[in-house]
């Protein structure tokens, strides 16, 4: 049986995306299911990062793009101030994750932002994003305008804060274990053998 990994991130940190590879390899050499959970850094009111200020101009220089370079990612810090907060594409989130989308949704999501310089806030980037992604544009439509959605991203929200204890991302839980930090393809496969109790070749 399968061992369900739920990775929490936002679409908004570059860490999620960096952190993408080794999910991917986590996949082909472990027998797991991965399910992509959404964990709003800056959910409204509070206010979102400014590229113009000194705080995410000096983490890029430090940590985003050696790690990016180490591994072979093109990133780029996004232009658009101040960030667009990923409420609306979280509720895109689950019509993805009910028929089947979610990664490809997610890595779609996060090209857009750290490609494509595009504002994932916007309701047509979301709607052109998911599109892209296999997602069929009227019910993305329908989804953004959602109130139940809305209302079931605030409860994800609250889970992943009050039940499992997320505080930063990118997260993994796995067995009822919550792991965080920037974990390379080796310590992934090494936290997730660890919280089964297996012990398997890389």
């Amino acid at each position: 049986m399968s061992t369900k990994v739920e990775v929490f991130v936002d679409y908004v940190c570059p860490f999620c995306f960096l952190v993408e590879d080794a999910v991917a390899q986590l996949e082909r050499d472990r027998d797991v299911e991965i399910e992509i959970r959404p964990f709003e850094l800056r959910p409204d009111p509070v206010p979102t990062l400014r590229a113009e200020d000194d705080y995410l101009p000096r983490i890029w220089r430090r940590s985003v793009y050696p790690m990016a370079r180490r591994i072979g990612v093109d990133i780029a810090l996004p232009t658009m101030s101040p960030q667009p907060r990923t409420a609306k594409a979280f509720a895109v989130l689950q019509l993805a994750q009910e028929q089947g989308l979610a990664r490809e949704y997610s890595t779609a999501m996060f090209r857009a932002f750290f490609q494509q310089d595009r504002n994932i806030g916007e309701d047509d980037v979301v709607i052109g994003v998911a599109a892209s992604s296999g997602l069929d544009r009227s019910q993305v439509e329908q989804a953004l305008v959602s109130q139940e959605r809305r209302d079931r991203q605030l409860v994800h929200q609250r889970h992943a804060v009050e039940t499992v204890g997320v505080t930063a991302v990118p997260s993994f839980r796995v067995n009822g274990r919550l792991i965080s930090g920037v974990l390379d393809a080796d310590r992934l496969k090494r936290a997730t053998d660890e919280a089964t109790g297996s012990e398997q070749a890389s």
